[in-house]
């Protein structure tokens, strides 16, 4: 390191020489200029805020506003003008300042001699390794003794143990929570004041903060620079931590009312409003009220008629993507979630969760008119329409009028000639897979509706209904 000296020109001052700058032997000669111009002393603190950002400080000893005040805004100020002056040819990452580059230099210099046995990745000590190990192993041996979490590491471990000791005296007047640090508050705040200075420069959204934006704009790229160690999955860095999980089986965050288990902690605060029922996001057109904000984006494409994905097969367009891939297993066959009881096979896990109810006999769903129970609360709904004559589904070709969107895509396949499901004994086919089942009966011989007055059976329900009716015009 070097000190440089100059002499003060500064009438009437006592002190014939001060120290100016101290500057490591790296430093570019934009940054020693403008560390020169801090000369004479007299500039303070004020002078240097940073208007990018109206708020970084500096520190206010009379030896740091003399000597590297000046320095430090510089280095500061390239963080909002992403000014990376210095490019490494190996890897194309930046960097503010050479001895930044030079430290990162040393990553793709040294030799990485250990390599892990389960995904290939090498690193240069073998403590590296066995950090990296327990990834895939899900071990994390250092326990926090007042909130019971784990972690892989000692030094992390001491990192979170701060998180119950240090003062929250920094405390939110909106909400009342505390910060230990002013930066955490301010960061903090931006929720309440809805300040979204960060926008997109493709579709115009807003972000509180810049890491957010950089996360979003991977949506537009299509960019998943993350990949998964285990199963090569590309993702974005959150969505890689949460996923490996998935592969550990680690699920830390626990619901304290049913005990639920979750892989983040934003998943376990949706499923708490289960709970509570508190439907915070609100659609603005019909006022419907949704858990998550998620559920009322894909609603809020209903009233626009949005369906921005289409599949490749039969460009049947939904809403979601989510429901895209659930019906794109109808071309594939693939019901990737089977019941535990009796190994029934579903496409979605929504399928296979209320299915299970009907083993366990669990129907917690009722109907206020009859008292009659359901397995899930789609059905429930479905079912009081019977009660209220409700019929929004509109055929666009007839005219008529069903009381669930089931039944009018089937009814839709009446006029489209499409009848996708087939009996494999005579080859007739159908336009649901319930009007098949119901058909294989006559082949199967079963009759698994039975009259509780008489006790025949029938190979419907429809048949039964029709069949009880004679008892009721009897009465």
């Amino acid at each position: 390191n070097t000190f440089v000296w100059v002499q003060s020109d500064e009438p009437g001052d006592t002190q014939q020489d001060e120290i100016i700058s101290k500057l490591s032997e790296d430093d570019d000669n934009d940054s020693k200029d403008d560390v020169l111009s801090v000369t004479k002393g007299k500039e303070t603190q004020d002078d240097y805020q940073q208007a990018g950002c109206g708020s970084k400080t500096f520190p206010d000893t009379k030896i740091y506003e003399e000597i590297f005040i000046g320095h430090q805004r510089r280095e500061h100020e390239r963080i909002h003008t992403e000014d990376k002056k210095h490019n490494y040819i190996i890897c194309g990452k930046k960097f503010t300042s050479e001895s930044h580059q030079r430290s990162h230099e040393k990553l793709h210099s040294v030799k990485k001699s250990y390599i892990c046995l389960v995904c290939g990745k090498g690193f240069a000590y073998k403590s590296n390794l066995k950090y990296h190990e327990q990834i895939h192993t899900g071990d994390k041996p250092y326990s926090c003794t007042v909130c019971g979490n784990k972690c892989i590491s000692e030094s992390l471990l001491r990192s979170h143990e701060k998180l119950h000791s240090v003062e929250k005296s920094y405390i939110c007047s909106v909400c009342g929570k505390g910060f230990a640090y002013k930066s955490n508050l301010e960061y903090h705040e931006q929720i309440h004041t809805g300040d979204k200075p960060y926008i997109c420069a493709i579709c115009g959204k807003g972000f509180a903060h810049k890491s957010n934006l950089n996360h979003h704009e991977h949506v537009h790229t299509g960019e998943k620079p993350y990949n998964c160690a285990i199963c090569g999955k590309g993702l974005t860095k959150n969505g890689l931590k949460i996923h490996e999980k998935t592969h550990t089986g680690e699920k830390p965050y626990s619901c304290v009312l049913c005990g639920k288990q979750f892989v983040s902690k934003s998943n376990l605060k949706k499923h708490d409003r289960i709970h509570t029922g508190e439907k915070p996001n609100h659609c603005v057109v019909c006022g419907k009220e949704f858990l998550s904000k998620s559920n009322l984006k894909s609603h809020e494409k209903i009233h626009t008629g949005e369906k921005p994905y289409s599949c490749v097969l039969c460009f049947k367009q939904f809403v979601s993507k989510s429901k895209l891939k659930i019906h794109e297993q109808i071309h594939t066959g693939e019901k990737p979630y089977s019941c535990v009881v009796c190994g029934k096979e579903f496409s979605s896990k929504t399928g296979q969760t209320t299915h299970e109810k009907i083993h366990a006999g669990e129907k917690p769903h009722c109907c206020l008119v009859c008292g009659k129970h359901f397995a899930s609360k789609s059905y429930l709904t479905t079912h009081e329409k019977i009660h209220t004559g409700e019929k929004p589904y509109i055929c666009v070709v007839c005219g008529k009028e069903f009381s669930s969107k089931t039944g009018l895509t089937n009814h839709e396949k009446i006029h489209a000639g499409e009848k996708p499901y087939f009996c494999v004994v005579c080859g007739k086919q159908f336009v649901s897979k319930s009007y098949l089942k119901t058909h294989e009966q006559i082949h199967t011989g079963e009759k698994p509706q039975i009259c509780v007055v008489c006790g025949k059976h029938f190979a419907s329900k429809g048949n039964l209904k029709r069949h009880e009716k004679i008892h009721m015009e009897v009465s």
